[in-house]
């Protein structure tokens, strides 16, 4: 891929496939839901990547009362939080964190603040100061208010903002938001990203006289 540019005022970092990989995890814990529950496992997985784990699970049970996935979402939230084997970072994840330190920029994610603060230091990665996830939101990705909140609370609009993604529901959410989308990752070639990378080594950042943030990816 010949290398491009993007400017940005802010980057707004999803974590799951994007910063933290964390497949190991979601893989054992879901899986065994979704056997516990009589599914396949192979098509849960198709759809657990990105969104909050009570509105996969009203996707994959769609007759279930949500109040019953809400319960077994806290405790899938307990199970994830309580399982760090195999959760690593990202190839790339720590240089460009280390870059955009001063820098603004956001954790949005899915996972609440337990499993965000679990999951970024078991993969040895800072936390920024800005984390928006799943008690900051009423709506999940692919929704894009996670994306807006963030934005907001960097005090910048959305057109300034860069997203930094690997699932579908997530892609979808920044792209809703009006946002650059690049998309980290095997899972985010297939979804339309504005631009795609395999790993973050691929995209590097820097501070700009005026402020702004160049991006180089590839």
């Amino acid at each position: 891929m010949p290398a491009l540019t993007l400017s940005a005022r802010a980057l707004l970092f999803d974590m799951d496939g994007t910063l933290v990989n964390s497949d190991a995890v979601v893989e054992r814990c879901w899986r065994r839901w979704a056997e516990r529950n009589g599914l396949d496992p192979d098509e849960a997985m198709k759809v657990v990547h990105g969104r909050q784990g009570h509105l996969s699970m009203a996707i994959l049970l769609p007759e279930r009362p949500m109040e019953q996935n809400l319960a077994e979402n806290r405790q899938m939230l307990a199970e994830e939080t309580a399982d760090v084997e195999g959760v690593v970072a990202v190839p790339g994840a720590a240089a460009l964190l280390a870059a955009v330190e001063r820098l603004p920029h956001a954790l949005v994610t899915s996972a609440d603040e337990a499993l965000a603060r679990v999951r970024m230091g078991a993969a040895g990665l800072p936390l920024p100061e800005l984390l928006v996830t799943a008690e900051s939101v009423g709506a999940s990705k692919p929704d894009p208010e996670g994306f807006l909140k963030a934005a907001a609370a960097l005090g910048f609009a959305p057109a300034d903002c860069v997203v930094l993604e690997d699932s579908e529901a997530g892609i979808a959410a920044g792209l809703a938001a009006g946002m650059q989308v690049v998309g980290v990752g095997p899972r985010a070639a297939a979804h339309g990203p504005s631009v795609h990378v395999e790993d973050l080594t691929r995209v590097s950042a820097e501070a700009l006289a005026d402020g702004s943030i160049r991006l180089r990816i590839g």
